[in-house]
């Protein structure tokens, strides 16, 4: 068995790192939400705490420092005087006071007076900006949690693709299941081919992508996934594997990307799975072991079976032989 770099993981993760982006990275900074979005959980969470803390900070003392210059520090005792905010004696009550007014919870003891001008400016001022941060900050976290990703994990690829014959065509199978009950909605499934080519004129391309035909022509890339189904790839003229043979499989290398995109049923989002096979994992005269019978009035899935293949009598000639 041969191990080497693959472009897409078994899980799905794509090995593609950017680099040398130069000015190109201030793009990032252009599309600052899904930046965000993008990044990970734990440096969500690192900027979403850091924002407050410093937001918060930066407001407390704009309060405290308009009590400073106003001289409402030094007469808090003074029952004759006005100050811009009742109760607000130190940077402590001045956070306390910022807290109340931004959760809303309005304790009552402090509160700002009508002989402010500029704190009723700071107030207003300090309600947009907190209503700009809440809308982006938790805009991003719902988002992020909202995403379909985790769904992705409960589709199924097998381990390995087989070739053998079905209706006396050679074939490239490989099956997929849902584990959920939850149904994808609008599910299609698409191949890639991922192999190394030279062109006729020279060219080299490393990583050139063909598209494999699961039966685009005849709607069997759309799927109905309720139980786990074998996709397809006849192998004729038209396929890239029209001259490959068992024995020349074991000199090839190329990668099979396999997209399986949907519809959540439950949050009506767009849910994509993917995975791969290099040619060690595509194995040649076998076929997948059923998984499906028939109980006591409804259908039995046997998922302890679902990557378990056996061999069958198929020709080790290629299509073209």
């Amino acid at each position: 068995r041969r191990e080497r770099q693959r472009f897409v993981d078994k899980n799905g993760r794509c090995n593609v790192q950017h680099g040398n982006l130069g000015g190109e990275s201030s793009r990032y900074l252009s599309d600052l939400f899904t930046t965000l979005v993008d990044l990970k959980w734990r440096w969500n969470l690192l900027i979403f705490l850091l924002t407050y803390t410093v937001a918060w900070l930066v407001m407390a003392s704009m309060w405290w420092g308009i009590a400073y210059l106003r001289g409402d520090l030094h007469r808090t005792h003074d029952d004759t005087y006005s100050p811009c905010v009742a109760n607000v004696y130190n940077f402590p009550s001045a956070f306390l006071f910022f807290i109340e007014t931004e959760a809303t919870i309005g304790y009552g003891h402090r509160y700002i007076t009508e002989r402010c001008p500029e704190g009723i400016v700071l107030f207003l001022f300090q309600s947009l900006l907190g209503s700009i941060v809440d809308a982006f900050l938790i805009g991003c976290m719902f988002i992020k949690m909202s995403q379909p990703k985790k769904r992705a994990e409960t589709l199924m690829f097998s381990r390995a693709a087989v070739v053998s014959q079905r209706d006396g065509k050679l074939c490239l199978m490989f099956r997929v299941g849902n584990l959920r009950n939850s149904h994808m909605v609008s599910a299609q499934i698409r191949c890639k081919l991922i192999k190394s080519r030279q062109t006729p004129e020279g060219e080299f391309l490393p990583l050139d992508q063909c598209e494999l035909d699961v039966g685009f022509g005849t709607g069997a890339d759309q799927l109905f996934l309720v139980s786990p189904l074998t996709i397809c790839h006849e192998i004729n003229s038209k396929s890239p594997f029209f001259c490959l043979s068992q024995r020349s499989l074991r000199s090839e290398q190329f990668e099979i990307v396999v997209i399986l995109e949907g519809i959540v049923e439950t949050t009506g989002m767009t849910c994509q799975a993917r995975t791969s096979y290099t040619e060690d994992e595509v194995l040649w005269g076998h076929r997948f072991l059923p998984v499906m019978s028939l109980e006591d009035g409804f259908f039995r899935v046997d998922y302890s079976q679902f990557h378990a293949t056996f061999e069958v009598p198929t020709p080790p000639y290629s299509v073209k032989e």
